[in-house]
């Protein structure tokens, strides 16, 4: 598939006053946090409308970051790692339900599901065996096989979240198994080269941001070790830019076809496990976290790496993302920075709802539109932009709207309520369409009653 333009366009979109509320979040942002530098980024509608950088990113010699300066991403990297497992499964390469032992020769734990370790529901242990965090020594792909014999099933699947390492840097493995190279050079052609993403990368550049340990009392700084993560990667291992995330911030929030069908995104960010059950204010997909800010709710993922912290989160719906950095080890917390630089933007500056526009005639729906009646309920069809829908009065839009696409001679859900069952087609002697099966509950033009139903289906057998 061929690039896109390597650089981000550019807007000034964003109100002087706006702009000023942004600033002093970010530098108060800083300043509590004590993080050596700071680094932030919006994009919406595919440009970039806002970026700051606050204290240093190197020290000798002093240099500030801007928006190409590379910082670690850290776990923000698995959520590449889970596009390319959706891209194999739409390409049919492989399916969410098969077994990890299906791509991989493994002796424990080989019925894990790649669904399962996608949204960190498959019970494995956090971390791959051995003390990497102390050593900073990475397994290759050969010890980090081996290593999951002695892996421990902390909690059965799908009781609870258990967020897994562990598991993303399988799912790594199973990328280069299925697609026939690298998981590097797999990212480089199915996604880092056709976004334009030219900044992110395994190694980075000389000119890189430095990652520090601030000392919790006396506030010096202590360099923190880059090293590599081998066979680890795909969990963690990349370094971008304000540029680049926000350039993938912008395709989460509209994803471009030729990438990702927008529908996959869409099954990647609906919740597979709610993270805090008796609050309901965060729920995991498939490597992306979803967080409800009042009735806002915003896709993301959080990073951390020695010297390095970093949020991204993205509000789909209103094609807007904010990316923050941070070079510190602790004592930032971006994800959140990240949440609170989309609520100013949208509190100051909503989206503005499409105006709406005159439907061209589409005589296919002719016998389809208007009020319908099924159970009782009302089912009401119309044509929204060249497509069937039907609605439930009174019901919200998330609730009770679903779209149709034909299906043959009939058609079927494909979003919203019942989606996937078929709205099958009832036709006289004339062609004129007298009645449907939604899922195989009878719709009728007039309301009527279980007996009513019965009464003439036996008739029509006799």
């Amino acid at each position: 598939m061929p690039p896109m333009a390597s650089s981000i366009p550019r807007s000034a979109s964003l109100s002087v006053d706006l702009a000023r509320r942004l600033d002093v979040v970010v530098a108060e942002a800083q300043r509590q946090w004590r993080a050596p530098g700071v680094s932030v980024g919006l994009v919406r509608d595919g440009s970039l409308v806002y970026s700051r950088h606050v204290g240093a990113a190197r020290l000798d010699p002093l240099a500030a970051a801007d928006d190409n300066t590379q910082f670690m991403m850290g776990s923000i990297t698995k959520t590449f790692t889970a596009v390319l497992i959706m891209q194999l499964r739409d390409a049919g390469r492989l399916d969410l339900h098969d077994r990890l032992s299906d791509h991989l020769p493994l002796v424990t734990h080989g019925d894990m599901t790649l669904h399962q370790l996608l949204g960190h529901v498959s019970g494995l242990q956090r971390e791959p065996v051995g003390r990497i965090w102390e050593t900073l020594d990475h397994p290759d792909l050969a010890g980090l096989l081996a290593g999951v014999d002695e892996a421990e099933r902390v909690v059965r699947p799908y009781e609870q979240f258990h967020y897994s390492n562990l598991g993303y840097a399988l799912l790594g493995a199973v990328v280069e198994r299925v697609a026939g190279g690298t998981w590097e050079e797999v990212l480089v052609d199915r996604i880092l080269r056709p976004l334009g993403m030219t900044r992110t990368s395994l190694r980075p550049d000389d000119d890189r941001a430095y990652g520090f340990l601030v000392h919790p009392f006396a506030g010096t700084l202590t360099p923190e070790p880059t090293f590599d993560l081998r066979a680890g990667a795909p969990l963690g291992g990349l370094w971008t830019s304000i540029t680049d995330l926000c350039r993938y911030a912008a395709f989460v929030a509209d994803p471009h076809p030729t990438v990702l069908d927008p529908m996959t995104m869409v099954e990647m960010t609906r919740p597979t496990v709610i993270v805090d059950p008796e609050v309901w204010s965060l729920g995991y997909g498939l490597s992306w976290s979803m967080s409800r800010r009042g009735e806002r709710v915003y896709a993301g993922h959080g990073g951390a790496m020695p010297g390095f912290l970093a949020g991204l989160r993205v509000a789909r719906k209103d094609q807007l993302g904010a990316v923050v950095f941070a070079n510190a080890t602790a004592g930032a917390a971006p994800l959140a920075l990240a949440g609170d630089l989309l609520d100013v933007a949208l509190d100051a500056a909503p989206t503005v709802p499409e105006a709406w526009r005159p439907e061209a005639a589409h005589p296919e729906f002719d016998d389809l539109v208007g009020s319908w009646w099924s159970e009782g309920s009302e089912l009401l069809f119309t044509v929204r932009e060249g497509q069937l829908w039907a609605s439930v009065p009174g019901e919200p839009a998330r609730f009770g709207d679903t779209r149709f696409a034909p299906d043959g001679q009939h058609y079927r859900a494909v979003e919203g309520r019942e989606r996937g069952e078929r709205l099958e087609l009832v036709r006289d002697a004339t062609g004129r369409v007298t009645k449907l099966y939604f899922a195989t509950y009878a719709v009728t033009r007039e309301p009527l009653s279980f007996a009513q139903l019965t009464s003439e289906h036996h008739a029509g057998l006799s």
